[in-house]
């Protein structure tokens, strides 16, 4: 569903990735772990392809980065959920019309704006916050607002950059739940972070980014506590 082979990539003369490879299944989820620097955000704009790779291919879905047009950016987009640290809610705009946008914004007929407003807002645990606006919101639940945006028009992969940065230890875990969830249901996740105590309280594929590569990690996973 989403490989990434060989790839090469650049900012000017400063070299950040060679010979990358990265593979995620349908359904999968993997974490994104590395330093400060190693190019976390930097995968994430070559999979929705903000970046070109000067060399190598990324493949999504039906998209490939070395055939794909400008005019198909949008429908490759329409496929990604994207969950970013700081939210990037509208703040003059209450969180029933930041979900409204995103789906006027994809052409969705009017008649099914509410009820997906409404099932992405059940998902999230926040359905009596949709008349609020982003302000009067913790940043808990300003980010599980940020994760209804991305799953409402039920994205094949959802890419998460370092979702729960901003949160505190007891909040990222139940963010994480919440990806946790979408993921049963067969969305694909890709979770960038730097907290290693959300990575350990899962079995999954852990990929690390070090010396412009990404090598398979394994960390030991960490007995849950009721």
């Amino acid at each position: 569903m989403l490989a990434i082979t060989s790839v090469d990539f650049s900012y000017s003369t400063q070299p950040v990735f060679k010979n990358l490879n990265i593979s995620i299944d349908q359904g999968e989820f993997a974490f994104l772990i590395g330093k400060s620097g190693s190019g976390k955000s930097t995968l994430l704009k070559l999979i929705y392809m903000d970046l070109i790779p000067h060399s190598g291919t990324v493949e999504f879905d039906i998209y490939n980065s070395s055939l794909i047009k400008s005019y198909e950016l949008p429908f490759l987009r329409r496929k990604l959920g994207i969950v970013f640290q700081d939210f990037k809610l509208l703040e003059d705009r209450t969180v029933y019309a930041n979900l409204s946008f995103v789906l006027k914004l994809t052409g969705t007929p009017s008649k099914q704006i509410k009820r997906k407003i409404m099932h992405a807002l059940s998902d999230v645990g926040l359905s009596h916050k949709q008349n609020n606006y982003p302000s009067e919101l913790s940043g808990g639940e300003r980010q599980r607002i940020a994760i209804a945006r991305a799953i409402i028009n039920e994205p094949l992969l959802i890419i998460a950059d370092e979702p729960t940065g901003n949160l505190d230890p007891e909040t990222a875990i139940e963010i994480l739940d919440i990806f946790k969830k979408i993921n049963s249901r067969g969305t694909s996740i890709l979770f960038a972070t730097h907290n290693y105590d959300l990575v350990k309280r899962m079995d999954t594929k852990i990929y690390k980014l070090e010396d412009e590569r990404a090598i398979k990690a394994v960390i030991k996973k960490k007995a849950e506590s009721n």
